[in-house]
């Protein structure tokens, strides 16, 4: 019934479909197997993309080939640059989206996508043959071959709801649990665990006062995600988000249904995300504050279903609903869902490789929450990282790997496998020790040539980045070599309060002054925007960047010259740990238990000290 596949991806949220799409664009035979074809890459929780850090993921994403910023450009309804008013290292890309149109979309291009085969059935377990994964068996009875797995499971492995006292077995609401692969897993060596998420109930726009509410519209300039050019709604278009508050009279709602909280009664056994804590948990945490905040999010153009952010519970309904009238603007509400908890298996990181492959079973790779990560962005990245190496180890070729300094990709990868997580792992732009090289602006220059040498980028991408390089060093030298007169820039200096200008100066000097903009020295000398014409609004900002932060970049890419030293000490796999007599007692069992790939992920390895990795150094005769 079914021929060989090179791979199969298990699950079709947005790991499995970014891992599907990588493989087969590779040039493997693909087969997605899910258990309902009507979900393929719903978004489960908020109809959002990007934000802090996570915007950086989806422009990497888009960047390497995947296609969650194309899907995302095409199903957003409104578009924020996050953290203007920092440096560009801190500046996040957000969308909210059209909740359909974004899973249609992703279900058209993957069905779009040759080398991708469907299938609706549920992975009761994996075949294994000498160490080795080798297909899948379904609900239905069904074995089917293939040369690598990956398994994007989410949340449905023996995913169990939680709201109140209420407890139903399901992966999402109204769906069922996955059942077959842990237990099988668990009895050939492998260690899991159990985590928890949770979501807000979802509401009827038309019972809301938005006049109570402050109103958040979308950014003047749509900057988008991916770098191809995806045609995107105008600025005029987009649909507004409101922000409100809670009060102590929500809280004190809220509190009545505690002694029937699942989380505080003990029932849920998973840990919760630390940044996305649910309502109940932020009046406990957060006992001195007297109001949260909370944004109201539309679901999509031709609905009128809310997605209430920030009141994220598993209270029971009656009291989640009381609280709720009590909020400014909710008065009236009437509720489409309530909000839930969500508990469910996972498999804890450090027992992957950094291609994601486990170490247990070859040709078996994992993406996704299955991996204890939270977040549609840190799942689609992965699986586009599983994706590519399933298709490599299919075919016997080089697994791909990012680096830390290379991208945020390899930032979560790296923090996954060496430091595990105990708790939904989320990415911020703290996590990256390198973040002034990996920007949203420049994840193309960074990382599309290394995906066009793999065979995924194509040669349009690979085009774009040429053009794109060659025009920010044509606008640099234009910026480092045009004088500037004062009688030209003083008026614009005087009208900001910056002190005026006494001799001519080259253009690249001038924007190097505290809140001046390029923009706005073109504006006010026509002669350097007549010599800057023909370079679009991306080339002029990239060239400013790159000229206004030149020595952050230099010290940090001197940085990352020092650390690549450890980074190129390779520990051997079958290196003897236990003839290491002065290290720690914890470095020792951290060591053998993760097996560091180099000294440079030893060294990032929690427990281990400096110390125990010169010891190391010693030991492999360095």
């Amino acid at each position: 019934m079914f021929p060989q596949y090179d791979v199969i991806v298990v699950g079709a949220g947005h790991a499995g479909c970014e891992a599907a799409a990588a493989a087969a664009n590779l040039g493997s035979k693909v087969l997605l197997v899910t258990m309902n074809m009507q979900t393929i890459a719903q978004m489960s929780c908020n109809p959002a993309m990007g934000g802090i850090a996570k915007g950086q993921i989806v422009r990497e994403i888009d960047a390497l080939g995947g296609y969650s910023g194309i899907v995302t450009d095409k199903s957003m309804i409104q578009f924020r640059m996050l953290n203007r008013s920092k440096g560009p290292a801190m500046w996040s890309p957000r969308t909210q989206n059209d909740r359909m149109v974004f899973a249609a979309v992703w279900r058209e291009m993957l069905e779009q996508t040759p080398n991708v085969d469907f299938y609706q059935d549920m992975v009761q377990s994996i075949i294994i043959k000498d160490g080795k994964a080798c297909g899948v068996v379904t609900g239905l009875g069904h074995e089917i071959q293939s040369k690598s797995v990956v398994v994007t499971s989410g949340t449905f492995l023996n995913g169990v709801i939680h709201i109140g006292e209420k407890k139903l077995g399901g992966g999402r609401i109204s769906e069922k649990a996955a059942t077959g692969i842990t237990e099988q897993l668990v009895s050939l060596g492998f260690e899991s665990d159990r985590l928890k998420t949770g979501t807000p109930p979802r509401v009827d726009g038309r019972s809301l006062d938005y006049s109570k509410m402050e109103e958040q519209k979308g950014d003047d300039e749509i900057v988008g995600f991916s770098y191809l050019n995806i045609e995107k709604i105008k600025p005029a278009q987009q649909k507004s988000c409101y922000i409100t508050y809670t009060n102590q009279q929500v809280h004190d709602i809220l509190k009545t249904g505690f002694d029937r909280s699942p989380m505080y009664q003990g029932r849920i056994e998973g840990v919760g995300p630390r940044y996305c804590p649910s309502i109940e948990d932020k009046i406990n945490r957060f006992a001195e504050r007297d109001r949260h905040q909370l944004f109201v999010e539309p679901e999509g153009w031709n609905t009128v279903e809310i997605y209430v952010n920030g009141f994220s519970t598993s209270l029971p309904e009656e009291v989640q609903i009381q609280a709720l009238r009590t909020v400014p603007g909710f008065e009236n509400c009437r509720v489409f869902r309530p909000g839930y908890a969500i508990e469910y298996d996972f498999f804890p990181p450090t027992q992957l490789t950094y291609t994601l492959e486990t170490k247990l079973i070859s040709n078996l790779f994992f993406a996704g929450q299955i991996n204890g990560t939270t977040g549609y962005e840190e799942a689609a990245c992965q699986g586009l990282m599983a994706g590519i190496n399933a298709h490599q180890k299919a075919r016997s070729l080089e697994p791909f790997v990012l680096k830390r300094n290379e991208a945020y990709i390899g930032v979560l990868i790296d923090d996954l496998i060496s430091k595990g997580t105990d708790e939904p792992y989320r990415m911020f732009t703290s996590r990256a020790e390198y973040r002034t090289l990996l920007r949203q602006d420049n994840a193309d220059l960074r990382l599309t040539e290394l995906s066009y040498r793999l065979g995924l980028a194509s040669q349009e991408r690979m085009d774009l980045v040429i053009a794109k390089r060659e025009g920010v060093e044509k606008a640099k030298h234009t910026l480092t070599s045009f004088g500037v007169e004062p009688e030209e820039i003083n008026p614009y200096f005087e009208s900001i309060g910056s002190s005026a200008m006494i001799e001519k100066q080259k253009a690249a000097k001038v924007i190097l002054r505290p809140n001046v903009e390029l923009s706005a020295v073109m504006n006010a000398v026509p002669r350097l925007a007549k010599a800057l014409s023909g370079l679009s609004f991306e080339i002029l900002e990239q060239a400013e960047i790159q000229i206004k932060y030149e020595r952050y970049i230099e010290k940090e890419e001197e940085l990352v010259q020092k650390m690549s030293q450890l980074e190129n000490m390779i520990i051997p796999a079958s290196f003897d740990y236990d003839k290491i007599s002065a290290i720690s007692n914890e470095a020792l069992q951290k060591f053998k238990k993760i097996k560091p790939q180099t000294l440079g992920q030893a060294s990032r390895i929690s427990g281990v000290n400096p110390s125990d990795v010169q010891i190391l150094m010693v030991y492999m005769g360095r």
